[in-house]
């Protein structure tokens, strides 16, 4: 069973910055896709970043100017800078991670964005 582990959520001032990271108890390296989603109260999951095997990444428009998802192979961790964090941003957040047709859930880190 793989396991994913997110910490780095907090309480943060609107303009303000958050590094979410996200820790594989698998090779990163061969994950098909590796992704952060969002979950706001009373909301749908909803896909923020996403690396993809070739390399490729795509953001959601919210997210895109604001947010960067990067990988370090070496430690099996996906991470997800947030800057000019926004009230709106608030949600919990997770990590998901698919290695050919099995995917992947970590259990979440709450990010807090006051006005």
């Amino acid at each position: 069973q793989v396991q994913l582990v997110e910490s780095g959520g907090g309480l943060v001032q609107a303009g303000e910055s958050l590094r979410l990271s996200c820790s594989a108890s698998r090779s990163i390296f061969t994950a098909k896709t590796i992704a952060w989603y969002r979950q706001a109260p009373g909301k749908q999951r909803e896909l923020v970043a996403a690396i993809n095997s070739p390399g490729t990444t795509n953001y959601a428009d919210s997210a895109k100017d604001r947010f960067t998802i990067s990988t370090d192979n070496a430690k099996n961790t996906v991470y997800l800078q947030m800057n000019i964090l926004k009230p709106e941003d608030t949600a919990v957040y997770y990590c998901n991670a698919v290695w050919r047709y099995d995917s992947y859930w970590g259990q979440g880190t709450q990010v807090t964005v006051s006005s």
